[in-house]
């Protein structure tokens, strides 16, 4: 009886259990309508922002930081305007990597001077896009005349910067994190870097600015670069789109977030927010705008935070620019006349005058994308070494999985020994078979589900013992198979993968017969069970006696794509770093009854 009544207790919970796994039936997408959450306290607010700088930085394959090697800069071709020059420029910002761009300076002004990184969205010439919808000369020009340093650069694939596509990865870059993300936010990290070297330009006041697809990495930059002051996100910030291209969604982004509360990490600096009547923005002044003012509101600096609505189509148009010329006039160079600013007309330039690498060849040791990717995996595998001590290792691997431990499971009889088991603030629905006995629990994992394992060789064996045993059901296995729609747009940067579910799933039945019996549970798996187990047990914040063939496995990137594949797992160390963590600390020791 002192086994089976936390049974009962549990059974009262039944309700809670939801007839579907939501899982299977709640899959977010980049046009979901996402709702803000408040939070009751700036120290909420803060932890929550931390949590979402390193999901940002693993996503992208920057946690931890690559080492900054030099930018060794090349500057040349040197034009002068009216109150302003324009050079070209590339930088080194990976050894063998070069990202072009065009670098505007005041002319007649006595520095220093704030300075502006300029990344540009999906236009058709990216950064010299010249139309009345968008320029990105236009606005660096006018920015340069006011008294601004502004670089002007290339997202991957476009113009001068193309070792790579603008579109690339599969599953095997996502293995490492490898993406035009993560490439595109690790070149305007450079790109900052850049722009604090420059003599003439005040390391202090660092604004950063970009519309569309360069609206993302914009508030991605300021999201976790310290360095920024000043933000204009343009015509990106919503909450019923979250951006539709690889370079904006990255596997792992946005679980649990998006993209309002990642352009709210900006609080308490400036920040306007630029919308459009008729894009996904049109909503910015009822819904965005007051979400992220009430982050700001935690600070006391409701005032820090604009919001303006253009009527035009999706743009980086003059009214839209000088509505950001008006804003870092007054929070950048205080400047008094800030609200008379004006856009001036300047100039077109030829293509071949700003184009880094017209009749110019790439430098000698610029790598094609197959030389890039093996380059980001060495290092990688560098850092990992580094880092594979056991408390690092269970760290990074607990960002690659995304899985924890619940303080709560509740569960739900059904016929004969089947049970299902829910986290009530998930609506997950995990089905397993519960033998009750005596000892030490198990929770055995198989491959194919509970019924495979209770009539395995090893499952016969512990039901005779009359051990405690819950045989599982791990997602998308035995009874726990359902449709589950993958087909939505960029699937994997909103939801977990089917693998990332079966070791949450093992967590869940770890936790559930801790609470139900006695003694220190043991995780016995067989076939590729065994792998999800070993990652599950390495992040479980108890002790638990792991009984699988663990010799047998590779930790191959083949093993990994076909028995465990988890976005990002090879950069957090995989294999090797699911053994170190084993031997981390156990946050809480439960103790034996």
């Amino acid at each position: 009886m002192r086994i089976l009544a936390p049974v009962v207790l549990a059974c009262s919970l039944a309700a809670q259990v939801p007839t579907e796994d939501a899982r299977n039936t709640r899959i977010l997408n980049t046009d979901t309508h996402f709702q803000a959450r408040s939070y009751p306290s700036r120290e909420a607010w803060e932890a929550h922002k931390a949590r979402l700088r390193r999901q940002i930085l693993f996503a992208a394959g920057l946690e931890p930081m690559p080492p900054r090697t030099p930018l060794s800069p090349h500057i040349f071709g040197r034009l002068e305007r009216d109150g302003y020059s324009i050079e070209k420029v590339y930088l080194e910002t990976w050894p063998g990597f070069y990202l072009g761009g065009n670098l505007y300076r005041p002319l007649g002004k006595t520095g220093p001077f704030p300075a502006v990184a300029k990344p540009h969205g999906h236009w058709n010439y990216g950064r010299l896009e010249e139309q009345p919808l968008g320029s990105s000369h236009r606005l660096s020009a006018n920015f340069a005349r006011q008294g601004y340093v502004v670089f002007s650069y290339d997202m991957v694939g476009y113009n001068d910067t193309i070792q790579t596509p603008h579109i690339f990865g599969g599953p095997a870059e996502q293995l490492w994190n490898f993406s035009p993300l993560g490439l595109q936010l690790w070149n305007s990290i450079r790109v900052v870097d850049f722009l604090t070297s420059l003599p003439e330009v005040d390391k202090n006041r660092i604004a950063v600015t970009g519309a569309s697809g360069g609206g993302t990495q914009t508030f991605l930059l300021a999201a976790v670069d310290d360095r920024i002051r000043v933000s204009a996100p343009v015509v990106m910030v919503s909450a019923i789109m979250q951006g539709g291209c690889p370079c904006e969604n990255a596997p792992g982004l946005r679980i649990g977030t998006f993209n309002v509360e990642f352009a709210a990490m900006m609080a308490p600096k400036p920040m306007i927010l630029v919308a459009s009547t008729q894009d996904w923005t049109r909503n910015t002044l009822e819904e965005e705008h007051p979400a992220i003012r009430n982050i700001y509101a935690l600070y006391g600096a409701e005032d820090k935070v604009e919001a303006v609505l253009i009527d035009a189509p999706h743009n980086y148009n003059r009214d839209s620019r000088e509505a950001v010329y008006r804003f870092f006039g007054r929070h950048l160079a205080g400047r008094r006349d800030a609200a008379e600013i004006r856009e001036e007309n300047v100039p077109v330039e030829k293509l071949q005058d700003l184009l880094v690498f017209h009749a110019r060849p790439l430098p000698a040791n610029a790598m094609n994308y197959e030389q890039l990717f093996e380059s980001w995996k060495q290092m990688a595998r560098r850092q990992n070494e580094e880092l594979n001590d056991p408390p690092n290792a269970r760290k990074r691997l607990e960002e690659a999985l995304k899985i924890s431990w619940p303080e709560g499971v509740v569960s739900m009889p059904g016929e004969g020994n089947r049970i299902y088991l829910s986290r009530p603030e998930v609506g997950d629905r995990v089905p397993a078979l519960w033998f009750p006995g005596k000892g030490a629990p198990v929770v055995f994992v198989h491959p194919d589900g509970a019924e495979a394992g209770r009539d395995s060789p090893e499952g016969r064996k512990l039901v005779a013992a009359a051990r405690p045993v819950l045989f599982l059901d791990a997602f998308q296995t035995g009874a726990a198979r359902a449709p589950r729609d993958r087909s939505h747009r960029h699937f994997l940067t909103f939801n977990l993968t089917d693998d990332q579910c079966r070791a949450q799933d093992i967590l869940t039945a770890l936790a559930y017969v801790s609470k139900i019996s006695p003694g220190r549970p043991e995780l016995a798996a067989t076939g590729k069970a065994a792998l999800w187990s070993l990652f599950a047990a390495a992040v479980a914040p108890v002790a638990v006696e792991l009984k699988a063939d663990r010799n047998a496995l590779t930790g191959t990137d083949e093993e990994f794509l076909a028995d465990f594949f988890v976005p990002g797992i090879q950069r957090a160390g995989g294999l090797e770093a699911a053994r170190a963590a084993l031997a981390a600390p156990r946050d809480r020791e439960r103790a034996v009854r």
